[in-house]
C-alpha cells in the first residue's frame, strides 16, 4: 500500500511541476507552439477543462492554475497521513 501512496505523491508533485510551467508557458503565448509547450497543454490541459467550468477569471487573470495546484497540495497531504 505504502508504494502506491508514493507512486502517487510522485504523480501529483510531477504535475504541480507541470502546472507551475504552463503557467509560465502562459507569459509568453508562442511557446504554447513549441515542442514542450505542446506537449505541457497535452498533459495539463484534460485536467484543467472541469476546472475551467468554475469561471474562475478575475480582471485578466484566470486562477484555474491556482486551483488545480491548490488540490494537487490537498491530495498530497491527504495522501501523505496515511504513510506516517
Amino acid at each position: 500500500m505504502g508504494l502506491v501512496i508514493r507512486f502517487l505523491l510522485l504523480t501529483l508533485s510531477l504535475y504541480s511541476k507541470l502546472f507551475i510551467a504552463y503557467a509560465l508557458l502562459s507569459w509568453l503565448p508562442s511557446l504554447y507552439d513549441s515542442a514542450v509547450g505542446r506537449f505541457v497543454r497535452f498533459l495539463v490541459d484534460p485536467v484543467l477543462a472541469p476546472l475551467r467550468r468554475f469561471n474562475l477569471q478575475f480582471g485578466g487573470l484566470d486562477f484555474t492554475v491556482f486551483l488545480a495546484l491548490l488540490l494537487i497540495e490537498l491530495a498530497s497531504s491527504f495522501l501523505s497521513s496515511f504513510l506516517y
